[in-house]
C-alpha cells in the first residue's frame, strides 16, 4: 500500500500543559542548549504560564489545539515536549519513538492516543511501536531527531546519541521515506541532540544552519536535496540556531498558513530573513524563555503535529 499523501503542515496540534517543569538532569549532558536549575515552583509556574500563552497565540491564529494535563505524578520534567514520543500521519498511523532518558520514556501515553480517536474524531489505522529499540540504546526522539518533509517524504536526521541510524532506517523503512543524515556541530563542537535546532521545513521554505554542518559532503548533500525540492532556503548562522532560529513549525491556520517561532528566534533573524519567511506565512511569536532555558527546546518541540485523518 503506497502511503497517503500528506501536506507539509498541520491544522491542528497536540500538548502537553506541564505538571512539574524544570531543568532535567538526565537530559543535560546530552543537550548544550538546557541550563540547570533545581526544581522550584516558581519555575514550573513559569513554564505554565508560557505554555497557556502559546496556547492563545495558536488559538488565535486558527490552530486547533488539542491540550492534555501532564502526568499527575509530576515525575516528567520534559513532558511539555511532545512531539519526541510520538507522531500521528496522514494514513492513520500513530508512532511511539525510543528515548534516551528513562524519564522521558515515561511520557508516552496510550489514553492521549485513545482520546485523539474517542474524543476528538480522529481515525488512528495502525501503531508502530519503535521502543524496543531502547534495549539495544538505539534512540530516535520522534520529529525532534527527525525532519520530515512530508511532500517528498525525505527524513533528515543529525546523528547524536537521541539519533541512532539504525532506529532511523526502520522508521524510514516502515514509513517509505528515504533518509539524509548528517553530522552537527554546536559552537563549542559538540554533536546538536535533535535535527530539529538545525533545521526546519515549511511548504516552501526551508531553514538551515549549514554551517553547523562541518563536513562538506554533508553539507552538500543536505543543501542539494533542500533545493531539488523546490523550497526558498533561509540560510542562518551558529549563533542563531542557538538561539532557536531555525526551531519552528509551518502549521495551517484558519485564515492561511503560519509559522510558529519563540521570541527568542524571532529577535535572533535579520530583517531580511524574516522577510523571506513572511512571503510563507504569518510569524507567530511567542516569549518562552524559561521552557527554552530550563528544557533546552523551544517552540516546535512543544508542538505535536496531528496529520491524522477525521
Amino acid at each position: 500500500m503506497s502511503p497517503a499523501a500528506e501536506s507539509q503542515s498541520a491544522n491542528a496540534v497536540l500538548m502537553i500543559r506541564p505538571t512539574a517543569f524544570t531543568s532535567n538532569p538526565e537530559t543535560l549532558a546530552s543537550n548544550a542548549f538546557q541550563s540547570a536549575a533545581a526544581a522550584t515552583d516558581e519555575i514550573a509556574s513559569r513554564a505554565r504560564v508560557e505554555f497557556d500563552s502559546v496556547v492563545n497565540a495558536l488559538t488565535a491564529a486558527g490552530v486547533d489545539v488539542h491540550i492534555f494535563d501532564g502526568r499527575s505524578e509530576g515525575d516528567c520534567p520534559d513532558e511539555v515536549f511532545p512531539n519526541n514520543w510520538v507522531s500521528f500521519h496522514a494514513d492513520g498511523t500513530v508512532i511511539l519513538y525510543p528515548m534516551l532518558a528513562p524519564s522521558r520514556r515515561r511520557e508516552r501515553r496510550t489514553e492521549l492516543i485513545e482520546s485523539l480517536e474517542r474524543d476528538h474524531g480522529y481515525t488512528i489505522t495502525r501503531t508502530i511501536d519503535l521502543t524496543a529499540h531502547e534495549d539495544r540504546e538505539q534512540f530516535l526522539e520522534g520529529t525532534g531527531s527527525l525532519v520530515l518533509d512530508h511532500i517528498n517524504r525525505v527524513a533528515y536526521a543529525c546523528r547524536s546519541l537521541r539519533t541512532h541510524e539504525r532506529a532511523l532506517h526502520d522508521f524510514a523503512e516502515r514509513l517509505g521515506f528515504t533518509t539524509v543524515a548528517f553530522e552537527a556541530l554546536d559552537e563549542a563542537h559538540m554533536p546538536v541532540y535533535h535535527t530539529n535546532v538545525v533545521m526546519a521545513l515549511g511548504t516552501r521554505f526551508a531553514v538551515v544552519c549549514l554551517e553547523a554542518i562541518p563536513d562538506p559532503n554533508d553539507r552538500g548533500a543536505v543543501a542539494q536535496q533542500l533545493e531539488s525540492s523546490g523550497r526558498e532556503i533561509v540560510e542562518i548562522e551558529i549563533e542563531q540556531m542557538h538561539d532557536f532560529a531555525a526551531n519552528l513549525l509551518e502549521l495551517d491556520g484558519s485564515h492561511g498558513p503560519v509559522i510558529a517561532l519563540s521570541a527568542c528566534a524571532l529577535a535572533a533573524l535579520e530583517d531580511s530573513q524574516i522577510r523571506q519567511l513572511e512571503r510563507h506565512g504569518a510569524l507567530v511569536s511567542v516569549a518562552i524563555p524559561t521552557i527554552e532555558t530550563f528544557g533546552g527546546g523551544s517552540l516546535r518541540c512543544m508542538l505535536a503535529e496531528v496529520f491524522l485523518p477525521r
